[in-house]
């Protein structure tokens, strides 16, 4: 690979994560990039605040964190990624926006330059059949927190070449996480399984068999899982959580990924989970 700048569309709380990982990992320039300068901005405090932490750990010199932000050039011009030597899309989860984004993308990029995108769930072929480019198009899913997480889903769709594979898995493994290979069905391998399973919490909630305290203890004590099903529905966000769901039921038409009414009741009255101070749990005081 003969990269040298990584471009990222997108500087929310996975756009900004990734583009810190290529840049103090994988010592990429980066440029980042979002519709609103405020967007940027926050984006870059975002990833100051996680540099700063590794300093206040000794974990990173105040020198090393000032080389990092150094290779984070800012952007809200699609233009400015012309230049770039591999793209990844980390906008908003909105099928239109996404189609649009990758239309302006194709035109704008080099050709050859590979198009990925950090999608939970929408379709990767979907996306590549909007540029003239479908063969380069590939799913690349970070999990939150990227800087902390190691897996990525590296996603074929259907036109997907096994060169643009190969070289999206070496990525991945020199901003050191761990590649999987996945093909292009909804919910890819990770969100088919996992999200369903906090669907299946929620109705077992829903239905009175036990609390919000007891489901999560019998997931962390009986299973070992680090969070319960229900802690971990408020950190990814029920607002995504009942996206995604509907992904899958839309996509497969099979009654068990049916999301639960609880779900839809919370989101409905604004309980988003953390984000919003208020989910299976209340963060308000947090």
């Amino acid at each position: 690979m003969d990269m040298k700048t990584i471009g990222v569309v997108g500087a929310g709380t996975m756009g900004s994560g990734i583009a810190q990982v290529a840049s103090q990992v994988a010592g990429f320039d980066v440029i980042l990039n979002d519709i609103k300068q405020e967007y940027v901005d926050r984006g870059i405090a975002a990833i100051d605040k996680n540099l700063q932490r590794q300093v206040d750990k000794e974990r990173i010199s105040a020198d090393q964190k000032a080389d990092v932000l150094s290779r984070i050039r800012k952007s809200t011009d699609l233009a400015d990624m012309k230049d770039v030597d591999f793209l990844i899309e980390a906008a908003t989860e909105t099928l239109d926006l996404k189609l649009e984004l990758f239309r302006k993308l194709d035109e704008v990029c080099k050709p050859g330059v590979i198009l990925a995108t950090n999608t939970s769930s929408i379709p990767v072929t979907r996306l590549a059949a909007a540029t003239g480019r479908p063969d380069l198009v590939v799913g690349m899913h970070f999990f939150n927190p990227a800087q902390v997480m190691k897996l990525v889903e590296v996603i074929n769709g259907l036109a997907t070449s096994r060169q643009t594979y190969d070289i999206t898995a070496a990525l991945a493994e020199k901003m050191a996480k761990s590649p999987v290979e996945a093909n292009d069905f909804p919910g890819f391998i990770a969100n088919r399984i996992m999200v369903p399973m906090m669907n299946e919490a929620m109705y077992t909630l829903y239905e009175g068999v036990g609390t919000v305290e007891s489901i999560d203890a019998c997931l962390k004590l009986g299973f070992n899982h680090p969070m319960g099903p229900l802690e971990l529905a408020d950190l990814i966000g029920l607002d995504v959580l009942l996206h995604v769901m509907n992904v899958l039921y839309d996509g497969f038409s099979d009654p068990k990924y049916r999301p639960c009414p609880l779900l839809k009741k919370y989101v409905a009255a604004g309980y988003l989970g953390r984000k919003s101070g208020r989910g299976f749990y209340d963060y308000s005081s947090k």
